[in-house]
């Protein structure tokens, strides 16, 4: 995420969550009171987020001093500490839960990414997210996405092309979707990438026959017919599988020789991971 949006979000998160005081802590806590806290690592997994943290802690107070212990992209283990929190105790407490929403769950996908990504290691294959995120920080997402070792299949609906069954449908046919789409993109001197949907061989033949895209997705197929499929294409086009893929499944989807594996559930189906910020 850019530096500017990232500052914006952030801001519009501070807002929410402190309104008008920190109540809590102004009640029982006096001002100008200082003192230090650490990230505790609970659970073992895959650090991210840290980048984030610190923009907010600078955002919150600049004088507020992290002492960075982990980095993105760490692997950690129950125990660990992350970093060390140092300055103003109001400040520290403002940010605690906002820091920890955000890491929690970027840590969380970055872990589960990792997990796809170890399973097919040494294939080929690379594992994407999609757009099965959350609104307004699909830019965190997909940012611990890539510390996971995954990586962006798109931002959005605008950097890339992706032809799917209900715009095939609304089209009229597979051939009239490409044809359309590369008239628009020359019409409008776009440079996109084309993916396109395929549900079956049958359709396979169809988009090979016609060409006019850069990747065939393979949507649903089978592991016996994903393999049938990448031999079909020789290699003509990038190839990518997808739909209803888990950790007991990818390894074999892998092995098929396809070059890229979309899971949403790196991203839709994860838990946080469980982290704390502890008073020291």
């Amino acid at each position: 995420m850019e530096d500017n949006l990232l500052r914006e979000f952030l801001i519009r998160c501070i807002e929410e969550d402190v309104g008008d005081g920190d109540h809590s802590s102004l009640s029982c806590i006096p001002a100008g009171s200082v003192g230090k806290a650490k990230l505790l690592i609970k659970e073992e997994g895959i650090l991210a987020g840290v980048r984030i943290a610190l923009e907010l802690f600078r955002i919150i107070d600049p004088g507020l001093r992290c002492e960075v212990l982990k980095q993105d992209g760490d692997r950690i283990s129950f125990g660990d500490t992350g970093f060390i929190l140092h300055g103003n105790l109001h400040s520290i407490l403002k940010s605690e839960r906002l820091m920890l929403n955000i890491m929690q769950r970027m840590s969380g996908i970055a872990t589960s990414t990792g997990r796809y990504v170890d399973r097919i290691a040494g294939t080929g294959a690379r594992i994407l997210d999609t757009r099965k995120t959350t609104p307004g920080m699909r830019m965190l997402e997909k940012e611990a996405v890539r510390i996971g070792g995954g990586m962006n299949h798109r931002m959005g609906l605008y950097d890339m092309i992706m032809l799917k069954d209900n715009h095939i449908a609304y089209a009229g046919s597979i051939e009239t979707a490409i044809d359309k789409t590369r008239e628009y993109l020359e019409r409008n001197g776009r440079e996109l990438k084309i993916v396109i949907e395929a549900q079956s061989t049958d359709e396979v033949k169809s988009i090979l026959k016609h060409g006019g895209v850069n990747r065939i997705m393979l949507d649903n197929f089978s592991i016996a017919d994903t393999r049938v499929a990448v031999d079909m294409i020789e290699g003509r086009f990038e190839t990518e599988s997808s739909g209803k893929i888990n950790l007991g499944t990818v390894r074999q989807y892998a092995e098929c020789g396809v070059d890229f594996i979309s899971v949403g559930a790196i991203t839709h189906q994860i838990s946080s991971l469980d982290i704390s910020l502890t008073a020291i």
